[in-house]
Parts: structure tokens; C-alpha cells; sequence
């Protein structure tokens, strides 16, 4: 599993002066995780000890969301064994670090759906990893937080049930802020190989249980015209 880091980060690992440097970052700079940070301090329902085995899996997960989300090239992974890593959601075919990557990545591969084009909410099938990445970080201004709730196996293969959350203080696809938190719950598995690195991903979760609470009031065109207009920056998940 990833190690822990004893300098800059609490809660990731792989992120100290040394680590970040000559890394090619998505939006330009390395990921700041202050603002939801404070929100997973005050919102979270465990506090695992330093070195517990929930612990180190939560390190791992936070580490493995940041470098997926923020890292473009594949040599500067450092959780996962790029050329076998596999991927799934929800029981779909298994796929590899490329197929994801052109698959969409990000919220797009992670809030795949098999509803009607009519019934979408959120259509990953129209989403690039920007535009998914928009939507969310504006919607969740303090971030998404994540917490690991409960661990039921340790390595090779981690199953864990996890939380994610956040405060819906901005507009999500011409709905208009409600200010309510939003949660979600879903189990995961994470297998690692001989080096800790991961090799296998899949997620089980319900999508609905965080698109539902995003999508409360009535779509207005204002609202629509603002986020249009508006350039947010590109904060950080869990």
C-alpha cells in the first residue's frame, strides 16, 4: 500500500516537496487539499489511529483519487502498477488504465449508467473529464469529502465500505444550490501485488444516491447562464 508520508500531507501520501516536483499536473499546480481536508475533519465518523490498518486504506484511496484525477502521465503513478491495473464499476468489464482513460476517467468512468439517455441526470456518454470535473467542483465548493467506514479484509485484496460527502453550495446542471449535505455510501475492492502497487479497482455504489440530492429544485436558466459564464477553479475530491 501506498507509504505514509511524514512531511506536508496528513491524509495522502507521495506529496511532499521532493515528490511533487517535475510532475505534469492537470490544471497546472499540485492539487491543494486544505479546504476539504477541514471538511473530512469536521464531517468524518471515524478517526482511525496513525498505522491501522483503516488507516493505511484510507491513505491508499485518498492517494489513488488524487493521482487520478490530477496526474496526466502514467510514469509518475506511484499507487498502481500501470501496465496491469484494471477497472471496473458496478460489475462491468474489467478495464485497463488506457481503455479507462479513453473511456473518459474521472466522474465519467465512475458514474457510468445504463438509464435511458431521457432519464440522465448526468450523461457521461456527452461529459469529457473536464466538464465532469467542472460540474462537481462547483457544485462542491469545500470539495467531496471520503472516508473509509469500515475494512473487511486487508491485502492482497482490501474490501472496504466507504462514505463520500459534501455541502451542495453551488448550482449542478442549472439546479440551483440547496445548501444541504449530500452523502453516499458504497462498498469498494482494491487488490494490490507483491510491491503494494494496485492492480485491480472495482467500485460498488448506487450513483443515484448522490445525483438525486443534486437535483431537488427546479432547472433554471439563470443558473445555467451563470455556471456557463463563470470560470471555478479546479478544486480537489475526497
Amino acid at each position: 500500500m501506498a507509504s505514509p508520508n511524514t512531511d506536508a500531507e496528513k491524509y495522502r501520501s507521495f506529496m511532499n516537496e521532493e515528490d511533487v516536483k517535475n510532475i505534469n499536473w492537470r490544471y497546472g499546480s499540485t492539487p491543494n487539499y486544505d479546504v476539504v481536508d477541514k471538511l473530512f475533519e469536521q464531517g468524518r465518523t471515524k478517526i482511525w489511529p496513525r498505522g491501522s490498518l483503516e488507516e493505511k486504506v484510507q491513505r491508499l484511496v485518498k492517494t489513488w483519487e488524487m493521482e487520478m484525477f490530477h496526474k496526466v502521465d502514467n510514469h509518475d503513478f506511484k499507487t498502481v502498477d500501470v501496465e496491469n491495473y484494471k477497472f471496473s464499476l458496478n460489475g462491468r468489464k474489467l478495464m485497463s488504465l488506457k481503455e479507462k482513460r479513453k473511456d473518459g476517467g474521472g466522474y465519467v468512468s465512475l458514474l457510468k449508467t445504463s438509464l435511458p439517455e431521457k432519464f440522465r441526470c448526468f450523461d457521461p456518454e456527452t461529459e469529457t473529464l473536464d466538464s465532469a470535473h467542472r460540474a462537481f467542483t462547483t457544485t462542491f465548493p469545500r470539495g467531496f469529502a471520503l472516508e473509509i467506514v469500515e475494512v473487511f479484509s486487508g491485502p492482497p485484496v482490501i474490501v472496504y465500505k466507504f462514505r463520500h460527502w459534501g455541502f451542495m453550495e453551488g448550482p449542478f446542471k442549472g439546479h440551483p444550490p440547496t445548501g444541504d449535505m449530500v452523502e453516499f455510501f458504497g462498498m469498494a475492492i482494491f487488490e494490490v501485488n507483491e510491491d503494494s502497487k494496485v492492480v485491480r479497482v472495482e467500485f460498488f455504489y448506487d450513483r443515484g444516491e448522490l445525483l438525486g440530492g443534486l437535483v431537488k429544485g427546479s432547472i433554471s436558466d439563470d443558473v445555467e447562464a451563470h455556471v456557463s459564464s463563470s470560470c471555478p477553479v479546479l478544486r480537489n475530491t475526497g
